[in-house]
Protein backbone atom coordinates (compact mmCIF):
# COMPACT_ATOMS: atom_id res chain seq x y z
CA UNK A 1 0.00 0.00 0.00
CA UNK A 2 1.09 3.55 -0.52
CA UNK A 3 0.49 6.27 1.97
CA UNK A 4 -0.09 9.95 1.01
CA UNK A 5 -1.59 12.92 2.79
CA UNK A 6 -4.59 12.17 1.52
CA UNK A 7 -4.81 9.01 2.88
CA UNK A 8 -3.62 9.95 6.42
CA UNK A 9 -6.24 13.29 5.99
CA UNK A 10 -9.01 11.47 5.30
CA UNK A 11 -8.22 7.78 7.09
CA UNK A 12 -8.74 5.58 3.62
CA UNK A 13 -6.37 2.47 3.16
CA UNK A 14 -5.87 3.86 -1.04
CA UNK A 15 -5.37 7.34 -2.21
CA UNK A 16 -8.25 6.64 -5.12
CA UNK A 17 -11.43 9.03 -4.47
CA UNK A 18 -14.87 8.18 -6.61
CA UNK A 19 -16.09 12.43 -6.64
CA UNK A 20 -19.79 13.25 -7.05
CA UNK A 21 -21.83 12.34 -10.18
CA UNK A 22 -25.12 13.34 -11.31
CA UNK A 23 -27.53 10.62 -11.45
CA UNK A 24 -24.74 8.06 -10.31
CA UNK A 25 -23.57 8.94 -6.25
CA UNK A 26 -26.22 6.79 -3.94
CA UNK A 27 -25.10 5.33 -1.10
CA UNK A 28 -24.99 2.00 -2.46
CA UNK A 29 -21.95 2.49 -5.01
CA UNK A 30 -20.28 5.07 -2.45
CA UNK A 31 -20.68 2.53 0.34
CA UNK A 32 -18.93 -0.52 -2.12
CA UNK A 33 -15.95 2.45 -3.01
CA UNK A 34 -15.50 3.03 0.82
CA UNK A 35 -15.36 -0.66 1.59
CA UNK A 36 -13.07 -1.38 -1.31
CA UNK A 37 -10.90 1.30 0.35
CA UNK A 38 -11.28 4.21 -1.81
CA UNK A 39 -13.21 7.58 -0.94
CA UNK A 40 -16.52 7.93 -2.28
CA UNK A 41 -18.54 10.87 -1.96
CA UNK A 42 -22.72 11.04 -1.58
CA UNK A 43 -24.20 13.67 -4.76
CA UNK A 44 -26.21 16.06 -2.58
CA UNK A 45 -28.14 17.66 -5.46
CA UNK A 46 -30.04 14.69 -6.39
CA UNK A 47 -31.85 15.04 -3.66
CA UNK A 48 -34.99 17.55 -2.53
CA UNK A 49 -34.03 18.48 0.97
CA UNK A 50 -31.29 17.75 3.44
CA UNK A 51 -33.72 15.48 5.29
CA UNK A 52 -33.41 13.28 2.11
CA UNK A 53 -30.05 13.28 2.05
CA UNK A 54 -29.53 12.67 5.41
CA UNK A 55 -31.67 9.82 5.30
CA UNK A 56 -28.81 8.70 1.95
CA UNK A 57 -25.94 9.03 4.10
CA UNK A 58 -28.24 7.21 6.99
CA UNK A 59 -28.38 4.06 4.99
CA UNK A 60 -24.93 4.53 3.52
CA UNK A 61 -23.49 4.49 6.96
CA UNK A 62 -25.63 0.92 7.16
CA UNK A 63 -23.35 -0.18 4.64
CA UNK A 64 -20.01 0.83 5.02
CA UNK A 65 -18.27 1.65 8.71
CA UNK A 66 -15.62 3.20 6.53
CA UNK A 67 -14.82 6.92 5.49
CA UNK A 68 -16.84 8.90 2.90
CA UNK A 69 -17.78 11.91 2.28
CA UNK A 70 -20.77 14.19 0.16
CA UNK A 71 -20.36 16.42 -3.05
CA UNK A 72 -22.25 19.94 -2.85
CA UNK A 73 -21.80 21.14 -6.08
CA UNK A 74 -22.80 24.70 -6.10
CA UNK A 75 -24.51 25.95 -9.29
CA UNK A 76 -26.95 28.67 -9.95
CA UNK A 77 -30.28 27.19 -10.87
CA UNK A 78 -33.45 28.20 -12.11
CA UNK A 79 -34.82 26.31 -9.46
CA UNK A 80 -33.84 26.88 -6.26
CA UNK A 81 -31.41 23.94 -4.45
CA UNK A 82 -31.37 23.35 -0.27
CA UNK A 83 -27.45 24.40 -0.04
CA UNK A 84 -27.88 25.28 3.97
CA UNK A 85 -30.15 22.27 3.92
CA UNK A 86 -27.59 19.81 2.65
CA UNK A 87 -24.79 21.70 4.68
CA UNK A 88 -26.44 21.20 7.69
CA UNK A 89 -27.65 17.71 7.11
CA UNK A 90 -24.16 17.10 6.70
CA UNK A 91 -22.96 18.53 9.55
CA UNK A 92 -25.97 16.70 11.14
CA UNK A 93 -24.90 13.52 10.29
CA UNK A 94 -21.16 13.47 11.80
CA UNK A 95 -19.75 13.23 8.00
CA UNK A 96 -16.36 14.88 8.01
CA UNK A 97 -15.35 14.89 4.02
CA UNK A 98 -16.86 17.22 1.55
CA UNK A 99 -16.19 17.62 -2.09
CA UNK A 100 -17.29 21.16 -3.57
CA UNK A 101 -16.91 22.00 -7.56
CA UNK A 102 -18.62 25.14 -9.07
CA UNK A 103 -18.23 28.59 -7.55
CA UNK A 104 -16.03 28.65 -4.13
CA UNK A 105 -17.92 27.42 -0.97
CA UNK A 106 -17.08 30.45 0.76
CA UNK A 107 -20.91 30.89 2.10
CA UNK A 108 -20.37 27.26 3.30
CA UNK A 109 -16.40 27.03 5.05
CA UNK A 110 -17.20 28.57 8.48
CA UNK A 111 -19.95 26.36 9.53
CA UNK A 112 -17.67 23.26 8.21
CA UNK A 113 -14.67 24.30 9.56
CA UNK A 114 -16.70 25.16 13.03
CA UNK A 115 -17.38 21.08 13.04
CA UNK A 116 -14.01 19.76 11.87
CA UNK A 117 -15.37 19.58 8.10
CA UNK A 118 -12.84 19.00 5.52
CA UNK A 119 -13.08 20.13 2.10
CA UNK A 120 -12.35 19.16 -1.55
CA UNK A 121 -12.66 21.62 -4.13
CA UNK A 122 -12.58 20.71 -7.74
CA UNK A 123 -11.13 23.20 -9.89
CA UNK A 124 -10.42 23.47 -13.68
CA UNK A 125 -7.18 26.41 -13.60
CA UNK A 126 -4.48 27.09 -11.19
CA UNK A 127 -5.75 30.49 -10.76
CA UNK A 128 -9.10 29.30 -9.31
CA UNK A 129 -7.35 26.43 -7.09
CA UNK A 130 -5.07 29.49 -6.05
CA UNK A 131 -8.49 31.49 -5.13
CA UNK A 132 -10.25 28.67 -3.56
CA UNK A 133 -6.99 28.03 -1.36
CA UNK A 134 -6.80 31.41 -0.55
CA UNK A 135 -10.60 31.35 0.43
CA UNK A 136 -9.80 28.09 3.12
CA UNK A 137 -10.29 24.81 1.18
CA UNK A 138 -8.21 22.24 2.70
CA UNK A 139 -7.38 20.15 -0.71
CA UNK A 140 -7.77 21.11 -4.51
CA UNK A 141 -9.13 18.38 -6.93
CA UNK A 142 -7.72 19.12 -10.43
CA UNK A 143 -9.28 18.77 -13.49
CA UNK A 144 -8.05 17.88 -16.86
CA UNK A 145 -9.20 18.71 -20.33
CA UNK A 146 -9.83 14.98 -20.22
CA UNK A 147 -12.59 14.86 -17.41
CA UNK A 148 -16.17 14.04 -18.27
CA UNK A 149 -18.91 16.83 -17.05
CA UNK A 150 -17.18 20.42 -17.14
CA UNK A 151 -13.73 21.24 -18.13
CA UNK A 152 -13.34 24.54 -17.69
CA UNK A 153 -12.82 26.90 -20.65
CA UNK A 154 -9.12 26.91 -20.69
CA UNK A 155 -8.61 23.27 -22.82
CA UNK A 156 -5.51 21.96 -20.62
CA UNK A 157 -4.29 18.63 -19.96
CA UNK A 158 -3.73 17.26 -16.79
CA UNK A 159 0.05 16.11 -17.45
CA UNK A 160 0.83 20.31 -17.62
CA UNK A 161 -2.19 21.60 -15.18
CA UNK A 162 -1.84 18.86 -12.41
CA UNK A 163 2.18 20.22 -11.97
CA UNK A 164 1.00 23.29 -12.36
CA UNK A 165 -1.51 23.46 -9.76
CA UNK A 166 1.03 21.60 -7.32
CA UNK A 167 3.41 23.77 -8.17
CA UNK A 168 1.15 27.02 -6.76
CA UNK A 169 -0.49 26.15 -3.74
CA UNK A 170 0.81 24.32 -0.45
CA UNK A 171 -2.54 21.90 0.24
CA UNK A 172 -2.91 18.09 -0.76
CA UNK A 173 -3.82 17.96 -4.81
CA UNK A 174 -5.42 15.39 -6.24
CA UNK A 175 -5.63 14.40 -9.92
CA UNK A 176 -9.07 14.43 -11.80
CA UNK A 177 -9.71 13.58 -15.54
CA UNK A 178 -8.25 10.73 -17.49
CA UNK A 179 -7.82 8.48 -14.28
CA UNK A 180 -8.56 4.97 -15.05
CA UNK A 181 -5.97 2.51 -13.74
CA UNK A 182 -2.53 1.81 -11.83
CA UNK A 183 -0.47 3.19 -14.38
CA UNK A 184 -3.01 6.45 -14.05
CA UNK A 185 -1.98 6.82 -10.12
CA UNK A 186 1.66 5.96 -10.97
CA UNK A 187 2.14 8.85 -13.08
CA UNK A 188 -0.05 11.24 -10.85
CA UNK A 189 1.67 10.87 -7.94
CA UNK A 190 5.27 11.43 -9.51
CA UNK A 191 3.76 14.86 -11.08
CA UNK A 192 3.11 15.69 -7.51
CA UNK A 193 -0.30 14.54 -6.25
CA UNK A 194 -1.40 12.83 -3.42
CA UNK A 195 -4.21 10.75 -4.82
CA UNK A 196 -6.19 10.28 -7.78
CA UNK A 197 -10.22 11.13 -8.81
CA UNK A 198 -12.40 8.67 -10.78
CA UNK A 199 -15.57 9.16 -11.81
CA UNK A 200 -16.11 7.33 -15.28
CA UNK A 201 -14.22 4.73 -14.06
CA UNK A 202 -16.62 3.70 -11.38
CA UNK A 203 -19.42 3.93 -13.52
CA UNK A 204 -18.35 0.96 -15.31
CA UNK A 205 -18.56 -0.98 -11.81
CA UNK A 206 -21.12 -3.61 -10.81
CA UNK A 207 -22.57 -1.76 -8.01
CA UNK A 208 -23.23 1.42 -10.07
CA UNK A 209 -26.94 2.10 -9.80
CA UNK A 210 -26.89 2.70 -13.87
CA UNK A 211 -28.30 0.69 -16.78
CA UNK A 212 -25.97 -1.95 -17.62
CA UNK A 213 -25.89 -0.60 -21.37
CA UNK A 214 -24.23 2.62 -20.21
CA UNK A 215 -21.32 0.59 -18.39
CA UNK A 216 -21.07 -1.71 -21.57
CA UNK A 217 -21.24 1.42 -23.82
CA UNK A 218 -17.99 2.89 -21.47
CA UNK A 219 -16.23 -0.61 -22.19
CA UNK A 220 -16.74 -0.15 -26.22
CA UNK A 221 -16.05 3.54 -26.42
CA UNK A 222 -12.56 4.65 -27.13
CA UNK A 223 -10.61 8.15 -26.77
CA UNK A 224 -12.89 9.33 -29.69
CA UNK A 225 -16.52 8.90 -28.54
CA UNK A 226 -17.12 12.14 -26.52
CA UNK A 227 -18.17 15.33 -27.76
CA UNK A 228 -17.98 19.12 -26.45
CA UNK A 229 -21.07 20.91 -25.79
CA UNK A 230 -21.51 24.19 -24.76
CA UNK A 231 -18.82 25.61 -26.54
CA UNK A 232 -20.40 29.00 -27.57
CA UNK A 233 -22.25 29.24 -24.14
CA UNK A 234 -18.64 28.93 -22.12
CA UNK A 235 -20.28 26.11 -20.38
CA UNK A 236 -18.42 23.40 -21.86
CA UNK A 237 -19.34 19.81 -21.15
CA UNK A 238 -17.38 16.52 -22.57
CA UNK A 239 -20.07 13.88 -22.70
CA UNK A 240 -20.76 10.83 -24.66
CA UNK A 241 -20.45 10.75 -28.53
CA UNK A 242 -24.74 10.19 -29.18
CA UNK A 243 -27.40 11.19 -31.50
CA UNK A 244 -28.28 13.91 -29.15
CA UNK A 245 -25.02 15.30 -27.73
CA UNK A 246 -23.99 15.55 -32.20
CA UNK A 247 -27.52 17.15 -32.50
CA UNK A 248 -26.31 19.98 -30.04
CA UNK A 249 -22.60 20.26 -31.49
CA UNK A 250 -24.00 20.94 -34.94
CA UNK A 251 -26.24 23.26 -33.47
CA UNK A 252 -23.75 25.28 -31.71
CA UNK A 253 -21.02 25.58 -34.55
CA UNK A 254 -23.62 28.56 -35.44
CA UNK A 255 -21.93 31.41 -32.64
CA UNK A 256 -25.65 32.96 -33.11
CA UNK A 257 -27.64 30.33 -31.48
CA UNK A 258 -28.42 30.54 -27.82
CA UNK A 259 -29.24 27.93 -24.75
CA UNK A 260 -32.76 27.98 -25.88
CA UNK A 261 -32.08 26.15 -29.22
CA UNK A 262 -30.93 23.59 -27.53
CA UNK A 263 -32.40 23.66 -23.91
CA UNK A 264 -34.64 20.65 -24.63
CA UNK A 265 -31.93 18.51 -25.83
CA UNK A 266 -29.68 18.73 -23.48
CA UNK A 267 -32.64 18.54 -20.10
CA UNK A 268 -30.59 16.60 -17.78
CA UNK A 269 -33.78 14.77 -17.24
CA UNK A 270 -33.65 13.06 -20.12
CA UNK A 271 -30.13 11.89 -20.03
CA UNK A 272 -30.42 10.94 -15.98
CA UNK A 273 -33.70 8.77 -17.03
CA UNK A 274 -33.48 8.15 -20.44
CA UNK A 275 -29.72 7.02 -20.60
CA UNK A 276 -28.64 6.23 -16.80
CA UNK A 277 -32.32 4.45 -15.86
CA UNK A 278 -33.57 2.86 -19.20
CA UNK A 279 -30.70 2.26 -20.84
CA UNK A 280 -32.11 4.23 -24.14
CA UNK A 281 -28.50 5.35 -25.53
CA UNK A 282 -29.34 8.01 -27.91
CA UNK A 283 -32.07 9.41 -25.94
CA UNK A 284 -30.05 11.78 -23.51
CA UNK A 285 -26.83 13.30 -23.26
CA UNK A 286 -24.85 11.94 -20.65
CA UNK A 287 -21.68 12.83 -19.47
CA UNK A 288 -18.30 10.61 -20.08
CA UNK A 289 -14.65 11.13 -20.08
CA UNK A 290 -11.73 10.37 -22.34
CA UNK A 291 -10.48 8.02 -19.95
CA UNK A 292 -13.02 5.47 -21.11
CA UNK A 293 -10.73 4.58 -23.30
CA UNK A 294 -8.93 2.54 -20.65
CA UNK A 295 -11.81 0.84 -19.52
CA UNK A 296 -12.40 -2.69 -21.01
CA UNK A 297 -14.22 -4.53 -18.08
CA UNK A 298 -17.05 -4.25 -15.48
CA UNK A 299 -15.73 -5.77 -12.55
CA UNK A 300 -16.86 -4.53 -8.55
CA UNK A 301 -15.57 -1.45 -6.74
CA UNK A 302 -13.53 -4.33 -4.47
CA UNK A 303 -11.66 -5.77 -7.95
CA UNK A 304 -11.20 -2.43 -9.43
CA UNK A 305 -9.29 -1.25 -6.28
CA UNK A 306 -7.51 -4.29 -5.36
CA UNK A 307 -6.60 -4.41 -9.70
CA UNK A 308 -5.46 -1.00 -9.66
CA UNK A 309 -3.01 -0.91 -6.37
CA UNK A 310 -1.63 -4.00 -7.63
CA UNK A 311 -0.77 -2.78 -11.17
CA UNK A 312 0.35 0.44 -9.49
CA UNK A 313 2.71 -1.86 -7.48
CA UNK A 314 4.40 -3.78 -9.73
CA UNK A 315 5.38 -0.49 -12.35
CA UNK A 316 6.70 1.19 -9.41
CA UNK A 317 8.48 -2.00 -8.27
CA UNK A 318 9.77 -2.43 -12.15
CA UNK A 319 10.71 1.55 -12.69
CA UNK A 320 12.46 1.48 -8.91
CA UNK A 321 15.21 -1.11 -10.56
Amino acid sequence: MVKTRITEMFGVETPILMGGMTGVGYGELVAAVANAGALGFITAHMFKSGKELLDEIEKTKKLTDKPFGVNLTLLPSINPIPYDEYREAIIASGIKIVETAGRAPTDHLPRFKEHGVKVIHKCTSVRHAVSAVSKGVDVISIDGFECAGHPGEDDVGLIVLLPATVDAVDVPVIASGGMADGRSLLAALALGADGINMGTRFCATVEAQIHDNVKKQIVENNELDTVLVGRTLRNTARVAKNRVASQVAEIQRDPTKTFADVKELMAGVRGRENVLRDGHMDDGIWTTGQSQALIHDIPTCKELVTNIMTQFDSLRAKLAK
